[in-house]
């Protein structure tokens, strides 16, 4: 059986992060440019949270302009207890984690400062390779 792997082989290094005093405007547009949904907020360089799309989305409401844009700051929108592991931690203990939790992510870092973000979509593409790896393997001679 192969060892359990830690997070730092399955996650995005060296993610994007917003300062907590950016407009809500700067967020959307640098997540959009980006195409991320998941954003690590920081003050004065240390983490202290994170902004999701979803809750831009829930603040601003179905027509996006309640409350103004102009008005808001990350520091109005951003989660301040976000999931935070270490690079050493075992990937299934952030899996079971995020499924108990029902999160989309989780800030990964080396020495209390950012280091990475893993989310559903480095799950997918985690499983996605997995998968590909063990189909490859199997030549189809295996009996029933």
């Amino acid at each position: 059986m192969k060892n359990n792997p830690l997070i730092k082989s399955v996650m995005t290094p060296f993610p994007h992060s917003i300062d907590i005093d950016a407009s809500i405007i700067d967020a959307r547009k640098f997540m959009m440019s980006h195409h991320i949904r998941h954003l690590p907020v920081t003050d004065n360089t240390e983490l202290v949270g994170i902004l999701t799309d979803r809750d831009i989305k829930l603040i601003l409401g179905p027509d996006f302009d309640y409350p103004s844009q102009q008005e808001l700051s990350v520091r109005d929108v951003y989660i301040d207890t976000p999931y935070i592991v270490s690079l050493d931690e075992p990937l299934t203990n952030v899996l079971a984690h995020m499924v108990e939790k029902h999160i989309g992510s989780a800030l990964v870092t080396r020495k209390g400062k950012l280091a990475g973000v893993f989310t559903s979509t480095d799950v997918c593409r985690s499983f996605y390779q997995f998968l590909t790896e063990k189909l490859s393997s199997n030549d189809g001679n295996d009996a029933a």
